[in-house]
């Protein structure tokens, strides 16, 4: 295992159990998001930092599990939840269920969900992520990430990580950590 793969993992599971436990305990006196506190992040010159709102993201074109293409120019004009995420992680376990349930409530509504697969990460390769595909029934496009490119692109350290795209294909929120249903209706309705 490469330092860099190694790096994410140990990143990625000490950020993913503190927010599990501080999205728990949210979850328990859920009250709506302010949309001012919504995506806090802000536009930066400083590259290491990954991308904030306004930028636009790099385009990618991936393959599906399915076999089928997704490049992301091509959903233009549609609000996107373009998340980031990985079979083994904890957080991305408890948001998948939210994401799928999301996704077939609003699939008519202009909104597309892309949960890309940060196959370079995954010890069990694109088995595991068939396995994880199957067992929570997910239904949205899954692109696999097999090269690693698009997670450096996006500079993705902890997981998952959602970028929320406007119509335009600019960044109009960005969420690091697990949500569920409720937040991301919220947060999509923000979107322009």
């Amino acid at each position: 295992m490469n330092k860099k793969v190694f790096g994410y993992i140990i990143a990625t599971l000490l950020i993913g159990t503190l927010v599990v436990i501080m999205v728990k305990t949210n979850l328990e006196k859920t009250e709506p998001i302010p949309t001012e506190q919504l995506g806090t992040s802000q536009p930066d010159t400083d590259t290491t930092k990954g991308l904030g709102k306004g930028d636009t993201p790099p385009d990618f074109e991936l393959t599906t599990v399915a076999g089928d293409q997704v490049k992301l120019s091509d959903l233009k004009g549609k609000k996107i939840i373009l998340n980031f995420w990985a079979s083994w992680c904890g957080p991305c376990k408890a948001e998948m269920p939210h994401m799928e349930q999301f996704y077939k409530n609003n699939k008519n509504e202009n909104v597309e969900v892309i949960a890309v697969n940060m196959t370079t990460t995954e010890k069990m390769g694109v088995d595991a992520v068939k396995d994880f595909i199957k067992a929570y029934g997910l239904t949205f496009p899954i692109p696999l990430d097999q090269d690693g490119a698009v997670m450096d692109a996006y500079k993705i350290i902890p997981i998952p990580t959602t970028y929320l795209l406007n119509t335009d294909g600019t960044i109009g929120q960005q969420i690091i950590g697990p949500m569920d249903e409720k937040i991301m209706k919220q947060v999509v309705d923000t979107l322009h």
